[in-house]
C-alpha cells in the first residue's frame, strides 16, 4: 500500500513542478518572446519586405551567404517555420542544402533569440539550468551556442550540397541552377 501512495505522490508532484514551471514561463519567458515577435515583425516591415527579399536573392551567389548569413536572416527575422520559406529565391539545387542549414538555425539561435523556436526553448532551457546550477553565465553559453552553431549549420548546408549532387548523379535529375521566381 505503502507503494501505491508514494508512486500517487510522486505522480501528483510531477504535474505541480510543471504547472509552476509553466507558471515561471507566463511571468518571465513569454512576455520577452513576444516583445521579441513584435520587434522582428516591426522591423521587417520598417526594412521592406522588397528589401529582406533581395538580401536573400543575393546570398545564392556562395555558400557562406547561403548557408551562414540567409538562414541566420531567415531565423532572425522570420522563425520557425516562416525561415525556411526564403529558400524559394535559391535554386533548385540548393534548396535541400539551405532547408538543412535553416533548420538547424531555428535551435542553435534560440539561447540568444528565444522567439525563433519557442516551441523547441525547453532543450536550450533545460542546459542553462545545468549551467546555473554550475555557477557559470547562461549569455556565454547562449553566445557559444550560436557561434558553433554558425559554423556547424555552414557545414551541413555544404555537405548537403555534395550529397544532392550524388543523389541526383544516382537517380538522373537535373537541378536548375537559376532562381525561378513566379
Amino acid at each position: 500500500m505503502d507503494f501505491l501512495v508514494k508512486f500517487a505522490e510522486g505522480f501528483m508532484n510531477l504535474f505541480k513542478t510543471g504547472a509552476e514551471t509553466f507558471i515561471s514561463w507566463m511571468t518571465n519567458i513569454i512576455p520577452i518572446v513576444l516583445l521579441l515577435l513584435v520587434a522582428m515583425n516591426t522591423l521587417i516591415r520598417l526594412i521592406g519586405e522588397e528589401r529582406v527579399n533581395w538580401l536573400a536573392k543575393k546570398s545564392a551567389k556562395n555558400p557562406i551567404m547561403r548557408y551562414m548569413v540567409l538562414p541566420f536572416f531567415g531565423t532572425f527575422m522570420l522563425g520557425n517555420p516562416m525561415s525556411l520559406s526564403l529558400g524559394r529565391f535559391l535554386p533548385e539545387k540548393y534548396k535541400p542544402s539551405y532547408y538543412a542549414s535553416a533548420a538547424y538555425f531555428n535551435h542553435t539561435n534560440n539561447g540568444l533569440f528565444p522567439h525563433i523556436n519557442p516551441g523547441e526553448l525547453f532543450v536550450y532551457l533545460g542546459i542553462a539550468a545545468g549551467i546555473e546550477k554550475l555557477g557559470l553565465s547562461t549569455t556565454e553559453l547562449a553566445v557559444r551556442y550560436l557561434l558553433v552553431g554558425l559554423v556547424a549549420n555552414l557545414m551541413s548546408g555544404w555537405v548537403t550540397d555534395f550529397t544532392t549532387v550524388w543523389v541526383s548523379k544516382q537517380q538522373n535529375i537535373k537541378l536548375s541552377d537559376e532562381v525561378k521566381l513566379q
